[in-house]
């Protein structure tokens, strides 16, 4: 018989989307699948679009909100299967995408963790669009996670596919965390595999551009489980191999977090500062385009961002 893979599907006020997104999941060609959705406090009709898919072998739990990773790790507790897929409550999968990664699955060690490609959308996988993204390689786990350092890269939770017995040994997600609770995870994830291969044709599609989702989320909160995220994802990185490579990587994620954060989050910009200069320095200069850097040749990158951050508050 063919392994088992659970479909994990936290929800918090996704009526909109998530129609579509339990169909992709009922729509995976692998045979063996189970369909784990939990309501995490949903006030909208989540909780009844969920409940009308139960006949049709979704399995619904409740909770009270505790958020996405409190969300993922009840899912967790409550899956069969032999490969966990997160699926967030407005992404989709494309139909092939689990048993594409399946077949390389078989070929590879329990302890390989299995990525694919993915595309950003907004309305309809029709207009998706895929943006080429250096994690999308067969890597060992050290290069991976210092090139998502070093690039300030991103592979969204759809886009893996983890045996359970690799999510059994990295540990349930930190239900402290809010934004980048997932870069967090999957570093761990990772860090904890033997080695990580791409399955460039399993195709899963990334929702952008909602104005209530977490990941555009700026509150003090959002930006401390940010920080929290990093020194955690460092630390863990720095624990498995302390060299000048990895120190570097490390410090350009922390100078990046520093472009992200200023002005908003002053405080942990000044940290981040600090552990910028601990690790060794970095040259990362500040993302921008020609006309922005035109008028940061006059004003300063920081005046720039403060005039940008205004404006767009």
């Amino acid at each position: 018989m063919a392994p088992l893979v659970s479909i994990i599907i936290p929800c918090h006020n996704a009526a909109p989307w998530l129609a579509a997104t339990l169909e992709s999941a009922l729509g995976q060609t692998w045979p063996e699948k189970e369909i784990i959705l939990v309501d995490d406090g949903s006030t909208d009709d989540s909780l009844a679009i969920a409940r009308s898919y139960e006949p049709r072998g979704v399995c619904v739990h409740t909770q009270p909100n505790g958020g996405a990773s409190a969300a993922r790790n009840t899912g967790l507790r409550e899956t069969h299967g032999e490969y966990i897929q997160f699926l967030d409550a407005d992404d989709l999968l494309a139909p092939d995408k689990i048993a594409l990664q399946m077949a390389l699955a078989e070929s590879s060690a329990p302890d390989v963790v299995l990525c694919g490609t993915w595309k950003r959308f907004r309305n309809t996988p029709g207009d998706a669009v895929e943006v080429p993204e250096p994690l999308c390689a067969d890597m060992a786990p050290l290069p991976w996670v210092a090139l998502k350092f070093a690039q300030h890269a991103m592979m969204h939770p759809a886009a893996w596919l983890v045996s359970r017995a690799l999510a059994d040994r990295a540990g349930l997600w930190d239900e402290s965390l809010s934004l980048d609770d997932d870069g967090e995870y999957f570093t761990r994830i990772v860090l904890a595999s033997q080695a990580v291969r791409c399955c460039r044709g399993a195709v899963s599609y990334y929702r952008s551009g909602l104005l209530g989702s977490l990941s555009r989320r700026r509150s003090r909160i959002a930006w401390d489980s940010a920080w929290r995220s990093l020194e955690l994802s460092v630390g863990r990185l720095l624990h498995v191999e302390d060299s000048p490579q990895t120190r570097l990587a490390c410090a350009t994620a922390f100078q990046q977090f520093i472009y992200d954060a200023f002005p908003a989050a002053p405080g942990l910009c000044q940290r981040a500062t600090r552990r910028v200069a601990e690790l060794g320095g970095c040259d990362l200069p500040p993302p921008m385009g020609p006309k922005t850097r035109a008028f940061a040749r006059v004003f300063g990158w920081r005046n720039v961002w403060r005039m940008k951050y205004w404006f767009h508050r």
